[in-house]
């Protein structure tokens, strides 16, 4: 979050940081952020930023199982995604 950033402000720029180019994206992350955002940990929030800055098909081939981030911290927040 930006220094001076609210925390609605912060979630709003999230939201808009997952409409991505795939409606199946859009969805799935989406409904993350909606449902469990809120209750990660700062790091797991961290990483959930830092992964929707892949591109969308890297994005669908971690989310299918496909392929795996190399970070330790990616692929915790990945498996939580296709919980």
């Amino acid at each position: 979050m930006g220094a001076g950033e609210s925390d609605e402000r912060h979630f709003n720029r999230l939201r808009w940081r997952c409409r991505r180019g795939l409606l199946e994206l859009d969805l799935t992350l989406q409904s993350f952020l909606d449902r469990q955002f809120a209750q990660l940990t700062p790091p797991e929030q961290w990483a959930f930023e830092i992964l929707l800055e892949a591109p969308d098909n890297t994005l669908l081939a971690y989310l299918h199982g496909m392929e795996q981030p190399q970070e330790t911290e990616l692929r915790q927040i990945v498996a939580k995604i296709r919980q």
